[in-house]
């Protein structure tokens, strides 16, 4: 059933609308702990940096990514959004969006046709076109790439913050078929520290104490790969007193963890980490993106520029009222510094 909003605009596509009041709750509650990407929309929003972006986007669709698209709307864009994950979306901040006139096509429990046909409504527009591209995971850039190729003619770049898209945007690339610039924004140095390290420590031991309400102290829980989100998830774990064991993922150890699936006893809890919010990286990589002067990005994938990634950090860095030591003239060039950075060269982890 077709829904409508109470100014009567019906370009979206949700569970309910009803909800509205409820979501708009948990995206002001959001705000409040995105401190840093609050301070970029209030830095940014005379400048609007994003006018005339028209952003097309597949991620999920919580309070944290909301903050996201109103954020990049502040900074003059337009955006058309769809979930990356059928399980995922909060309603009421899908409802509160809507109720907003945010062009979005997401529910929890959507089917693997509903997932590419919410997919499709934001690209498949009369008299609108993207040229921006934001992924989680790759879908939205695999459906234009299939669907609608001719629209790359006017799209900037890409940019994606998980792990998957990455390796398919490298995939695009070896085989001579990335046709726009792309950034990594998983790779960045705060992405892989605030997120994939400090918020899924965290996270991992909410969603774990929500879904089985059980005790982890004296649990035996194998991690399965110990990059940065298998640290943090150890690390939390292990201070609950659960006895940690982690596996990494060559192919024999890959090989190994599966049969141990199926040999799982009863009440065996399985689960999957995935990220938190990388959501002010995004930001800032699409302003890149979108303002770069012709030539400075060729179709390839690049890391988000050290610069902004130390932008990133300070905006942080404002919330808690910490401040930073500035290198005097002298001290910049002794160390062969700017005393505004980058401090740190692209390789630096």
């Amino acid at each position: 059933m077709q829904q409508i909003n109470s100014k009567g605009n019906m370009d979206f596509c949700i569970k309910n609308i009803k909800l509205a009041d409820f979501g708009r709750r948990e995206i002001e509650l959001a705000e409040d702990e995105m401190t840093a990407l609050m301070a970029l929309r209030k830095a940014a929003q005379g400048e609007k940096p994003l006018a005339a972006a028209k952003i097309v986007g597949c991620t999920h669709v919580t309070a944290q990514t909301a903050v996201l698209f109103e954020t990049l709307k502040v900074l003059g864009a337009q955006c058309r959004w769809a979930a990356c994950n059928i399980y995922s979306t909060q309603d009421e901040v899908a409802a509160a969006l809507a109720e907003q006139d945010f062009p979005v096509f997401a529910w929890k429990g959507e089917s693997e046709d509903d997932f590419w046909w919410c997919i499709d409504r934001c690209v498949n527009v009369e008299g609108w076109e993207p040229n921006m591209i934001l992924d989680d995971g790759g879908d939205m850039t695999h459906w234009i790439y299939k669907k609608y190729p001719h629209l790359f003619k006017k799209v900037k770049g890409i940019v994606e913050e998980s792990i998957t898209g990455i390796h398919r945007l490298h995939q695009l690339s070896k085989a001579g078929k990335l046709c726009v610039p792309a950034i990594n924004v998983n790779d960045s140095v705060t992405k892989q520290k605030f997120d994939n390290l400090y918020c899924c420590r965290e996270s991992i031991l909410d969603s774990l104490k929500k879904t089985t309400d059980i005790m982890f102290g004296g649990k035996q829980v194998a991690i399965c790969g110990y990059g940065e989100v298998g640290k943090g998830c150890s690390a939390a774990l292990k201070a609950m007193g659960s006895v940690v064991y982690v596996t990494e993922i060559d192919p024999i150890c890959a090989l190994q963890a599966w049969e141990h699936m199926d040999l799982m006893k009863n009440g065996c809890v399985v689960c999957n980490m995935g990220r938190s919010n990388t959501e002010i990286d995004v930001a800032l990589a699409l302003i890149e993106l979108f303002n770069a002067p012709e030539g400075r990005y060729k179709q390839d994938v690049y890391l988000l520029p050290k610069k902004l990634d130390e932008y990133v950090a300070s905006l942080h860095l404002q919330t808690f009222d910490a401040h930073l030591t500035e290198l005097t003239d002298e001290q910049a060039k002794y160390m062969g510094l700017s005393k505004y950075g980058p401090f740190k060269p692209s390789y630096y982890r």
